[in-house]
């Protein structure tokens, strides 16, 4: 795999020499870089390095900190926000002081809910600054001292060593090799051998050896700093679901103003234009009528419903090992229709394994496998060990083999060797290495050497790494063994969760920082496609990846993955399939990974990621493999589906209740229902209604989006239906007032009469929920969960007790009370073929 150092890159890592031309840190010559940054392998002073500090900056991520108090007063501002406002300042300047008290809970508990969840989002940051090094190793007035790694400058010499971060992106300059392991940065599933020249990353870590670097960037300057400023720089910002309830919220706050001024206006002419002895207690009458109708239009309780709707659905999230970091995801998942998926981990195993030995000179398979895991150090823990120690059936005979001397593996010559005792007591060496070294060590030739390059060629093409192993007696002769193919396979179950992803309409884009041949060979075998694409060519002269140009976009369109990516590339290609319209999830584990994470609509850190990539991404898995994400898309769509039948119900009702208090108040010159009314409603519909979150429902086949113009158009039209229903009980209500015969039959007043409407709307409203949750009959499969249904039920009972026995209404008779439900019985009927109508016609509400 190339270094991270696209042309993107290189621009952040250059000096200029006396003359202003403009040197490449990363690729320069080690003495042109001494003069560049005007240090030398003596190091810096302390007093230059403090100037250059001063100069430079801190070796740290700086963030932007915004205030506290700002970020919460942000969530008092909106179109719902204004609404509950506006109700608690009218309810205070008449004197309604307890529904002024219930109205302003409410507005603090949903902003400390939406301010709690950004504060938990805004810990990407926190991650990626808290895996910088802690300490380094730098070269100052000649010796070497431990000091924190915000202290190094550009031109420091640092020594690093087994185990420990690199505190800055360096260059090499002395010392036999070293390993390192910047998966996390760069995707590589191998540490990377580095020698005298090489580059090294901030925050990768050394795995053995020790080397003496200069440093050429630190903080920001950093392949890990760039890092950071794209997830600084990446986010959606407002999420679908937000932006529908905004939307909901400015669809009720024109109707409400409409109405308001159709009320308002009348009862000015009516009580204070045509009145001859009008009084300023007729305008406050006529602001408490305003008040009844603005509490009416406000979904009050609308977030507070979401948020424990998304938390319960959360909860059962967890049970599937996902954790939910933020609420909204839920929804954006749901609405996922392209899923990005990282390949070592998630599709494979991330464990090496042997694949079928080829043999040259060894006479089969084991003696293959047992002279390599002669070479091979003991106790080692690196992949290529392990994974031939494993493939070794019988470990006797390896018991045999008396080690006299082990070299471990040199990036120069490129092999490990061992010079054992064999069980005849004869001097033996083994190796193991790339095959071309251990070819050259060989002096293989003609068909010999063809054949064995062949033979690497044919592995690498289908995406297998190739390892050589050899034998000698003397140590000068060698005998080339034969080559054994190594490859992290496939999970067991990542072939039947691609094809599970694709009937749910979902397309699956490999993202993988290996070669593109070992990216083909793991997608031909878990299904996804064969059409690869190498992301540095794809990208290769796109300089701005927030603009890219419409053939690199479609391109990532068309493309079933990408292999050698960096991290700008996976941020580049969430930013351009979010442009053509997807919703995208992008799954990772690594530094690397935290922009595009933070960028995609729904990112999904995997089993065992970094604390920058967790923090960065809305879902963490706590399983390996990919099928948890897919379980997870499957109860995600579940919850969006309840939500839509809340929304539905919620809004439906409140066209229901505005415009009956609007139509009411000028035909009958009196409010059909009490503030105190109005705020029970809220509560009695709204409370138990949050069980909906425990609802069964029918698992969407295909991504569910919000579609707002079909959703208020169905709200709007069940809204029709059930202010029909409502005004056809007041009308008859007030006929009962104005006729003696039915009086003399059940006596009812005004009051009563509102108590009948508030029965109405709080028992309707439920019996509508049991509609609109189906898309079939209401009656039919999945039937109400149980927790739903009991909560209803005991809403229910309450309601009918408080008319029955006047508790904070008046009492009306029981036989009124049966006559009610006897009526709203009849109209679910109605308003259910209302709803099929409706889902027939509108399909994808």
């Amino acid at each position: 795999m190339p270094q991270p150092g696209s042309a993107h890159n290189h621009s952040k890592a250059t000096a200029a020499l006396s003359g202003g031309t403009r040197v490449d840190l990363q690729t320069a010559a080690p003495d042109v870089v001494f003069t560049a940054l005007n240090t030398s392998p003596e190091g810096l002073a302390q007093s230059e390095a403090e100037a250059r500090l001063k100069r430079y900056g801190p070796n740290a991520i700086r963030e932007k900190e915004k205030s506290a108090l700002l970020r919460l007063l942000r969530f008092f501002w909106g179109p719902i926000p204004w609404m509950i406002e506006a109700a608690a300042a009218l309810s205070a300047l008449i004197g309604h002081w307890p529904d002024f008290a219930i109205i302003v809970a409410l507005l603090l508990y949903n902003a400390a809910v939406g301010f709690w969840q950004e504060y938990k989002a805004s810990s990407a940051l926190a991650a990626l600054k808290a895996s910088m090094a802690p300490e380094a190793e730098i070269l100052r007035d000649g010796e070497y001292k431990t000091l924190p790694a915000s202290a190094v400058v550009p031109g420091d010499i640092l020594r690093i060593k087994l185990g420990q971060i690199v505190p800055a992106d360096v260059r090499f300059i002395s010392g036999k090799s070293i390993s390192i392991d910047q998966a996390a940065l760069t995707g590589e599933s191998l540490p990377v051998d580095k020698t005298v020249g090489d580059i090294g990353y901030s925050s990768s870590i050394a795995k053995r050896g020790e080397m003496v670097a200069v440093a050429i960037g630190t903080g920001a300057n950093t392949f890990f700093g760039r890092t950071a400023k794209l997830v600084a720089s990446a986010g959606r910002g407002i999420s679908h679901s937000q932006k529908a309830v905004t939307r909901i919220g400015d669809f009720l706050i024109v109707l409400c103003l409409l109405l308001a001024l159709l009320l308002v206006g009348t009862l000015l002419y009516r009580d204070v234009v045509l009145a001859a002895d009008w009084r300023w207690s007729d305008l406050v009458n006529i602001l408490r009528t305003v008040l009844v109708l603005l509490i009416a239009s406000i979904p009050v309780a609308m977030p507070s419903v979401i948020t424990v709707t998304n938390a319960l659905g959360a909860l059962a999230l967890s049970r599937k090992k996902a954790i939910v970091s933020r609420l909204e995801s839920i929804e954006e998942l749901a609405g996922v229709d392209i899923l990005c998926t990282d390949k070592t981990g998630t599709l494979t195993k991330n464990q090496l394994s042997l694949h079928s030995p080829q043999l040259f000179a060894a006479k089969d398979e084991a003696s293959l496998i047992l002279a390599a895991a002669i070479a091979c150090e003991a106790g080692s823990t690196d992949p290529i060990d392990r994974a031939i120690l494993a493939g070794l059936v019988d470990k006797r005979p390896l018991s045999n083999y008396r080690l006299q001397e082990f070299t471990p593996f040199d990036p120069v010559t490129k092999y490990a060797q061992a010079r054992v005792t064999d069980p005849k007591g004869n001097s033996r060496f083994f190796c193991k290495g790339a095959p071309q070294a251990v070819i050259t060590l060989c002096k293989l030739s003609g068909n010999r050497a063809g054949r064995a390059s062949a033979c690497v060629q044919k592995l690498a093409a289908r995406g297998l790494r190739a390892l050589a192993v050899a034998s000698s007696n003397d140590g000068e002769h060698w005998s080339f063994l034969g080559i054994l193919p190594l490859e992290d396979p496939p999970r067991d179950d990542s072939k039947q969760t691609i094809s599970r992803a694709r009937s749910h309409g979902l397309q699956v884009k490999m993202i993988t920082g290996d070669d593109v041949a070992i990216g083909k060979e793991i997608a031909a075998q878990v299904g996804i496609g064969q059409n690869i694409l190498a992301a540095g060519e794809v990208f290769a002269h796109t300089k701005n990846m927030d603009h890219l140009p419409k053939r690199v976009v479609d391109c990532v369109e068309r493309a079933d993955g990408f292999g050698r990516v960096f991290p700008e590339h996976k941020y580049a290609i969430v930013k351009a399939l979010q442009g053509r319209g997807h919703q995208v999830a992008m799954t990772g584990d690594g530094v690397n990974d935290a922009p595009a994470l933070k960028q995609a609509d729904c990112g999904i850190a995997v089993s065992g990621a970094t604390d920058a990539a967790q923090a960065a991404a809305a879902i963490i898995l706590t399983a390996p493999g990919l099928s948890t994400v897919i379980d997870a898309i499957d109860e995600a769509r579940k919850i969006f589906e309840r939500i839509i039948n809340y929304v539905l119900f919620r809004v439906s009702m409140t066209l229901d209740i505005m415009v009956v208090v609007v139509f009411a108040t000028i035909l009958f010159g009196f409010p059909p229902l009490t503030p105190i009314m109005i705020v029970l409603v809220a509560l009695l519909d709204d409370i138990p209604i949050m069980t909906i979150a425990y609802d069964n429902t029918l698992l969407p086949k295909n991504p569910v989006h919000w579609n707002m113009h079909h959703l208020l158009l169905g709200a709007t039209i069940i809204g029709l239906f059930s202010i029909a229903q409502t005004l056809g009980l007041l009308l008859i209500g007030m006929e009962w007032l104005q006729n003696s015969h039915w009086q003399s039959w059940i006596s009812l007043n005004k009051a009563q009469v509102q108590t009948v409407l508030f029965l109405q709307i709080v028992a309707g409203g439920h019996l509508l929920l049991f509609i609109v949750r189906s898309r079939a009959a209401f009656f039919a499969k999945p039937l109400p969960a149980v927790k739903l249904l009991v909560a209803i039920v005991g809403t229910q009972a309450l309601t009918v007790l408080m008319c029955g026995f006047g508790w904070l209404v008046a009492a009306i008779p029981w036989t009124v009370i049966g006559l009610v439900w006897l009526y709203m019985i009849a109209w679910m009927f109605v308003l259910d073929l209302v709803k099929k109508a409706i889902y027939l016609h509108l399909r994808d509400i």
